[in-house]
């Protein structure tokens, strides 16, 4: 009735109302089936399962979908910089000028770290893995924030967002700079959003730091494109972490653990190490592609496919055309 189910089990049934969508596909609520029918769902990989409702993001990886809030995301990358669609996955709708401009006045006011907490980084290894840094300092804010660590009081909440904003590229470029045994640059209020990131991550004190606009459009535009993606590793990770009611900087924090692994985040890491290695093995692309081909050979082809985008991924369409413009200024 009314498009439900019925699930039937050791003669008793159960009606799963039906949960209907704003696109795509409807889903059925199995809340009761537990204690109506004594038994659970076996999912793994959470294939067939939605753990929420969201008003978020939409993907259809058949048809190379992706939606932020109902706006496609080749519209977003085409006409919005990365804080007014941040302001978007925040708040629910694009800033007007007004609000646009008193979101970026707040992240800006706080893009600095606290004197004490920069030494954090320097107790690290010069060499330890970026990601195992940076999940440390996301967690580390609690301890300096705590003022913040309430997720169920909006406005602490809010500031926390604006915090985990402002303060990760800085620690991250801090990061990058301590890899390298370069000085440490504060950051330009002056700059927008990711000029200054670029800035601090790859500048240094004594140049004059004029960067390609092409690069900084680019950045921005990647930053835009993986700004969500709807129930992925991570961020099933920072609302399950989050459930127990822990403050934001521990379950970001574990999220960025998640995203650390090879069969996510980290499959980036694996695409330049892949690159890497077909460089200085001397081997050409032709013939590495051969490898991989040969079932004889365990060689595997890294970034090629996606377990979502089965047609084609939208994102990569936005990048190809990123790439084109910044291969025609190296």
């Amino acid at each position: 009735m009314n498009g439900a189910a019925e699930l039937k089990v050791d003669g008793q049934v159960l009606e799963l109302p039906r949960v209907k969508a704003t696109s795509g596909m409807d889903g059925f609520n199995i809340s009761k089936m537990l204690g109506s029918t004594g038994t659970v769902t076996l999912d793994p990989g959470f294939t067939n399962t939605a753990s929420c409702e969201s008003d978020i993001t939409y993907i259809d990886g058949d048809a190379g979908i992706l939606r932020y809030r109902g706006y496609p995301i080749e519209q977003l990358a085409a006409n919005c910089s990365f804080l007014e669609v941040s302001y978007l996955l925040i708040y629910g709708e694009l800033p007007d000028p007004e609000s646009l401009a008193l979101f970026t006045r707040r992240i800006k006011r706080h893009t600095l770290l606290h004197e004490d907490f920069k030494s954090f980084f320097t107790s690290f290894p010069a060499g330890g893995h970026p990601m195992s840094i940076l999940q440390s300092g996301i967690a580390g804010m609690a301890t300096y924030y705590d003022h913040t660590l309430d997720p169920q009081d909006p406005a602490q909440l809010d500031l926390a967002t604006t915090l985990l904003m402002a303060k990760v590229p800085t620690m991250i470029a801090y990061i990058a700079k301590r890899a390298t045994g370069l000085p440490l640059l504060y950051p330009d209020a002056s700059r927008s959003f990711t000029e200054d990131f670029i800035r601090m991550t790859f500048g240094l004190p004594y140049q004059m730091q004029e960067i390609d606009p092409t690069i900084v459009n680019a950045l921005d535009k990647l930053f835009i494109l993986h700004a969500d993606h709807e129930q992925n590793c991570s961020t099933s990770t920072v609302r399950l972490v989050g459930s127990s009611q822990a403050n934001v900087y521990a379950a970001v924090s574990a999220g960025a653990g998640a995203l650390s692994g090879p069969l996510h985040g980290g499959a980036n890491e694996a695409v330049i190490n892949m690159l890497t290695q077909v460089r200085d093995s001397g081997v050409s692309v032709q013939e590495y592609v051969s490898q991989v081909k040969d079932k004889k050979n365990s060689v595997k082809l890294m970034g090629f496919g996606h377990r979502v985008y089965k047609n084609f991924d939208p994102r990569a369409q936005v990048v190809k055309c990123l790439a084109d413009e910044i291969l025609e200024r190296l």
